[in-house]
């Protein structure tokens, strides 16, 4: 592998650099996110600094773990970075969380939690993910640290992993997203829809917020979450004896995500073309109001929430049997094969989970504290982000070959736009070299 990148990559980091505003750390940066791309199975400080001549251990581990620097600079320069390359209308806000599987009980938020990716409760951090994406292309623009109770339940502990003084409050995983979100709407960053699971959606103030900001939105949704039809009546009943009622009531219960698409009519939809062909699914969808306004006693006595925002309800079922269940605000025009699309759009961001862990060394960060853990997250996203902006490059570089040779010899038959590349990082740099 040649050294070309290394000059691509300083190049390309101009814009960070002189976000850090710091003649050393100037140096450090460039050097540590080098160590994250270039050779080597272990991307830790210390071996990352044994494969590299021009830095030591002590100056990037003081770089990345108590240094004295705000890192709001550059995720801000991320974002604009991310948004040159795929934002715009068409782009997607994919939410999820990565789990960084860790032993022991000291390094900061480990605890035993579920892990998604894992599909079981392990002893692991748990972050909270935003990815930026469009035409099958992600670029991570935030990661941040759930903490569960067991830490935020212990002051002592918090303290001595530094963990900021406005971070030592219990937030749901929602929370944090909403808090994200609000960051990268003010950092400028363009995109059509948010999409997030059902560990999101099914959180109605998650949605609520989603919706106060004027957002559009697709999420999963748990099969139990109970809805109404989107023509439900609100009645105002005489009460027999006793108060009367001050609000209205639904006229008929809610019932369940899965019965309210039972009888649907399902259809099979195709989104989009895989490795080993086209993927196919059966989707069924139908207007609801999902039961999430305020609570009131219903005639038998039970306390029922009352219908809110009227939504697309979406089925999904798999060929291993599996049903997914997912609700949006896109139009009420929307065709269902749209709305698949849109729900099954948030795959990419597994992607670039499994790229930062695997190619990138999200996952090998040996500290102990919030700041470094949080640095060296962001030191890996803006890693991903420069393969990513190679990769578009040469894909660019085929297409402007293609549609030369297109206009040349078949002028009415412009050549098609290219499937992004989705390299692997060893891929990728080879084609730097």
């Amino acid at each position: 592998m040649g050294e070309n990148w290394k000059s691509d990559l300083e190049r390309w980091l101009t814009p960070f650099v002189c976000a850090l505003r710091h003649k050393t750390r100037a140096r450090m940066c460039p050097a540590y996110i080098a160590g994250l791309i270039g050779a080597g199975d272990r991307k830790s400080v210390q071996p990352m600094a044994a494969r590299d001549e021009d830095v030591g251990y002590d100056q990037l581990h003081h770089f990345i773990a108590s240094g004295v620097w705000d890192a709001a600079p550059l995720e801000e320069a991320l974002i604009a970075e991310a948004d040159r390359m795929v934002g715009g209308a068409d782009a997607w806000l994919i939410i999820d969380d990565t789990a960084l599987p860790k032993k022991g009980i000291c390094s900061v938020g480990v605890a035993p939690q579920y892990a998604s990716s894992l599909g079981k409760t392990a002893n692991c951090q748990s972050m909270v993910s935003l990815t930026l994406a469009s035409h099958e292309v992600p670029v991570m623009v935030g990661l941040r640290l759930f903490l569960p109770e067991s830490w935020t339940g212990d002051p002592r502990r918090m303290v001595q992993a530094r963990v900021p003084e406005d971070r030592r409050i219990a937030r749901s995983k929602p929370e944090i997203a909403i808090e994200e979100i609000d960051r990268v709407i003010a950092s400028g960053a363009r995109f059509g829809c948010i999409l997030a699971d059902a560990g999101y959606g099914s959180s109605g103030p998650f949605r609520q917020a989603l919706s106060a900001r004027g957002l559009l939105w697709a999420v999963g949704l748990s099969r139990r979450q109970t809805v109404y039809p989107a023509d439900i009546a609100l009645v105002f009943p005489a009460a027999k004896a006793g108060r009367p009622r001050k609000y209205h009531i639904a006229e008929h219960p809610a019932v369940s995500a899965e019965a309210a698409l039972a009888e649907e009519k399902w259809q099979r939809i195709s989104w989009r073309r895989g490795t080993k062909g086209r993927l196919t699914c059966l989707f069924a969808a139908r207007r609801v109001r999902i039961a999430d306004g305020h609570k009131h006693r219903m005639h038998d006595k039970r306390m029922q929430r009352m219908p809110g925002e009227e939504v697309w309800l979406v089925g999904e079922r798999r060929s291993t049997g599996e049903q997914k269940y997912y609700v949006s605000n896109l139009p009420p025009d929307m065709s269902l094969k749209k709305l698949a699309a849109a729900i099954k759009a948030r795959w990419v961001c597994e992607q670039a989970h499994q790229q930062l862990k695997e190619e990138l060394g999200l996952d090998h960060f040996e500290g102990r504290s919030w700041i470094g853990l949080h640095r060296h997250a962001l030191m890996t996203m803006i890693a991903y982000a420069f393969l990513q902006s190679r990769r578009l490059k040469a894909v660019g570089r085929k297409k402007k070959r293609r549609g030369t040779a297109a206009t040349t010899k078949h002028a009415r038959h412009p050549a098609s736009y290219p499937r992004p590349v989705r390299a692997t990082t060893a891929n990728a740099l080879s084609a730097l070299s």
